[in-house]
């Protein structure tokens, strides 16, 4: 608790967020679950802007990749003022390092990207030359794969951004998360959605997950309720995928596990920016093996060529 005395249950919890409409509707969702779970807790939001947030005119592989969403709130974590972050999952790094941790994943929503347009229906229907949003390198790669007829430009912005431009006319379409669509209750902005052998999700994709200090035991224990083990096996072998091969914005990087049976099946990707080359996997294993799972997918994609494509775009450090 934000400076408060430890108990049995909580009785004061602290919530960082970031500012924009969706990320404080994942904040006051997981604060309604809390307060559900824990009636006599007081629970707070701490609203928050990132450099993710402001900086809006260069893509985010160009100015540091998706750790920009988190940092400010890890901060907040540090010195007390919060006692919990909410993120959506895709935007955490893979490799959390000391002294925080993730010991939450909440239940998925629909994972795949949406086609959204005032005029067209599908990808298929766009005519040659039409122009594409996405601030996704891993989307613009598939588009630009299956699609080369289309534009693929930047889209940067929060969820109501993006939407306002392609409103005025400066996309023909674009390419959001169908998640963060319906948690807003725009579900009928979405026109069609993108099956993942067309465009592949990001790993962790329409999850949320929590962030703490690795020493708050007690807290993460408070927590535990709202884990989905099924999403978190999931997650987990897709955050996998991305920690083998370093993944980072930098990346044109899918990876999407699903359970099927008592199986769970991870297929994953690696393309070249302008889709010239895309090397795919897929791997099965248990639940209980999810890491190793998503592991040999990603060691897989690497023995088919992804290693050379990494190579030409991640810097010589990682």
């Amino acid at each position: 608790m934000a400076g408060g005395v430890s108990m049995s249950t909580p009785s004061r919890l602290v919530i960082a967020t970031r500012a924009s409409r969706l990320a404080l509707w994942q904040a006051e969702h997981v604060q309604a679950r809390l307060q559900a779970l824990y009636p006599s807790c007081e629970v707070s939001l701490l609203k928050m802007t990132t450099r993710g947030d402001q900086i809006l005119d260069r893509t985010l592989s160009k100015v540091g990749g998706k750790g920009l969403f988190v940092k400010e709130l890890e901060t907040a974590l540090l010195d007390r003022r919060a006692d919990l972050a909410v993120h959506s999952l895709k935007d955490v790094p893979v490799e959390l390092t000391t002294p925080f941790s993730l010991p939450v994943i909440m239940e998925r929503d629909d994972p795949r990207d949406a086609f959204v347009s005032p005029s067209y229906t599908c990808l298929d229907d766009l005519p040659e030359g039409s122009v594409v949003g996405t601030s996704s390198l891993r989307r613009e790669s598939q588009i630009r794969a299956r699609f080369p007829r289309l534009v693929v430009k930047p889209l940067r912005g929060n969820l109501d951004t993006r939407l306002g431009k392609l409103d005025r006319g400066e996309y023909d379409a674009i390419i959001l998360a169908a998640a963060g669509l319906r948690r807003l209750g725009l579900s009928s902005r979405i026109r069609s959605l993108l099956e993942p052998e067309v465009s592949l999700p990001a790993a962790g994709q329409g999850a949320l997950g929590i962030e703490i200090l690795e020493t708050r035991t007690e807290l993460a224990s408070w927590l535990s309720p709202l884990a989905c083990p099924l999403t978190t096996a999931c997650a987990m072998a897709e955050r996998a995928v991305s920690r083998v091969l370093g993944g980072s914005c930098q990346v044109p990087l899918a990876a999407y596990a699903q359970v099927q049976a008592d199986s769970l099946c991870v297929d994953a990707l690696v393309a070249e920016p302008d889709g010239s080359l895309i090397v795919r996997s897929r791997e099965t294993g248990t639940l209980a093996d999810a890491e190793r799972v998503g592991e040999a997918a990603a060691r897989q994609l690497l023995s088919q060529g992804a290693e050379a494509i990494l190579a030409r775009l991640l810097p010589p450090s990682v």
